[in-house]
Formats: structure tokens, C-alpha cells, sequence
């Protein structure tokens, strides 16, 4: 089982829910996206066909031809990707707080979705969003983890603030970060994004669990629950109440159960 994060964390956002994976038998192992924490910093790279083929090679150098992948946000943006591009490297996907990325696309012709997400048309001008994170020794980093869970869940914590406050602030860490944003907007008027929609139109045939946070301020529910449309293998939506964006640090308990359950599942 292969667990990505999301922004602005790293891998140890997972911290919680591997050694009980473990514990349930399952071989697990998370790793850092291209550009963030101990991975490369290379100077492009951050497109959905690149991530998807550093998926698949990281699958393969721990010895197996395929898993499962669990994501978190962009992670589980590209846990959907992988699923469509890699298949044959994806045995099955759980999307944590991230729809479909073709309902994602749709989704920001909603005036809803759009403010949800307007972090991302902000985070389209050179360089100040790079300084803004690394200013006041990443203030702005706790400040979006806090925005965006639900305060009364006690996340984050003064060693989660300090932790991803800390990993981000890494150069080039915090523009790599970025460039994920900045490709999925810029592709919308790219050719680039028009093929990779195409890419992404056949349906999924991997076992599906997607989990969501009722009160995500940055993906809304009903844009997270319209991706059941592009699966036709076993599907499953699970709702969390009183959970925003971060279900794997704001209520790992809630989330451990129903991820073992489907686990169990789709892995016989």
C-alpha cells in the first residue's frame, strides 16, 4: 500500500494510520511527492503523467508490480491519475478529500467550488506566493492548516505546525508546492489540459474509496460526490462529520475503520 500526501504536508501526515495498517498485515509505505520534503527538487516535473510515472516507479522499487494507493488531496489527485494512466500499477485507489480530476475541471464552473477554491487562482502569480510560505517562519503554513480543518478536532497541534512549517520552508520546497496548483489551472486553456481530460474520460476499473470530511472548505462534498460517475468498478463514498480537509490528522480513529474495512474487501 502506497499512501501520498497532500499540500502543504508530507509524508508523515500518515503518521497515525500506518502502524495500525501494518498491524492488519498490510505492507505500507508513504512517500513524499516530487518536490517536497526528502524527494528531488527538480525544476519541472509537477504534471499529472510525470507524478503518475513516479508512482508506478516507486511501487516498483519496493519490489511489486502494483498496490494500492491511498491519497490525500494532490495525492489523491494523482491516486485517480495513476489509476487511468498506470493501471496496470493500481490495484485500487482511496481519494481522501479530492474528487475526480475531471470533476474538479467541472466543478470550477461553480460559483461554490470556485470560492472553495480560490486559493488556487492566487497561487497563479510568480513569487510571492513562494515568499508569502516562507515568510514569518511559515506562519502562512499553519495558517492554511488551520483554515481549512475543523478547529474543535484539535488539528494542528504546536509539533504538526512546527513540522510542516519547517518541511516546507526547505528552498525549493515551497515553489515546487506550488507548481501543482499552477499546472492544473494553467492546463484549463492549454492543449496539454485538453489531453489529459481526454486521458481521464474512460471510466475507472479499480476498486474505489473515496473519504471526505462533510465541512472541507477546499473541495466541497457534492464535487467529491459526483466522481462516482466515472467509476465502474466497486465504488464507496464515506462521509465524516465534523471533519474538514485533513480526515488522516483530524479524526484518524473515524477514518482507520472504514479504510480497513474496504481494504479488506478489495484485497480478499
Amino acid at each position: 500500500m502506497l499512501l501520498l500526501h497532500g499540500f502543504p504536508e508530507f509524508w508523515w501526515t500518515w503518521r497515525h494510520l500506518m502502524p495500525p495498517l501494518a498491524h492488519a498485515g498490510f505492507r505500507v509505505a508513504a512517500m513524499d511527492l516530487r518536490g517536497y520534503g526528502g524527494s528531488d527538487k527538480t525544476p519541472r516535473g509537477y504534471d499529472p503523467y510525470t507524478v503518475s510515472a513516479d508512482i508506478s516507479g516507486v511501487v516498483r522499487a519496493l519490489g511489486r508490480r502494483s498496490a494500492v494507493i491511498v491519497g490525500h488531496g494532490w495525492g489523491a489527485f494523482f491516486a485517480w491519475t495513476a489509476a487511468a494512466l498506470r493501471p496496470g500499477h493500481v490495484d485500487a485507489i482511496a481519494a481522501v478529500s479530492m474528487a475526480h480530476p475531471l470533476e474538479m475541471r467541472r466543478a470550477m464552473r461553480s460559483r461554490e467550488q470556485r470560492h472553495a477554491a480560490r486559493h488556487a487562482l492566487s497561487l497563479q502569480v510568480p513569487w510571492r506566493p513562494e515568499r508569502l510560505l516562507i515568510a514569518d517562519d511559515g506562519a502562512e503554513v499553519e495558517r492554511i492548516l488551520r483554515d481549512w480543518s475543523v478547529t474543535a478536532n484539535g488539528f494542528p497541534d504546536s509539533e504538526a505546525s512546527a513540522r510542516y512549517r519547517a518541511a516546507l520552508s526547505i528552498w525549493p520546497a515551497p515553489h515546487c508546492s506550488l507548481e501543482y496548483h499552477r499546472w492544473a489551472f494553467r492546463s484549463l486553456l492549454r492543449p496539454d489540459g485538453s489531453r489529459f481530460a481526454a486521458k481521464m474520460a474512460p471510466p475507472i476499473t479499480v476498486p474505489v474509496l473515496q473519504v471526505h470530511g462533510e465541512d472541507d472548505p477546499a473541495v466541497l462534498v457534492a464535487t467529491a460526490e459526483a466522481s462516482r460517475q466515472h467509476v465502474v468498478g466497486s465504488y464507496q463514498m464515506v462521509r465524516l462529520p465534523g471533519v474538514g480537509h485533513f480526515p488522516q490528522e483530524e479524526r484518524p480513529d473515524d477514518m482507520l475503520p472504514a479504510l480497513l474495512e474496504w481494504l479488506q474487501a478489495v484485497t480478499g
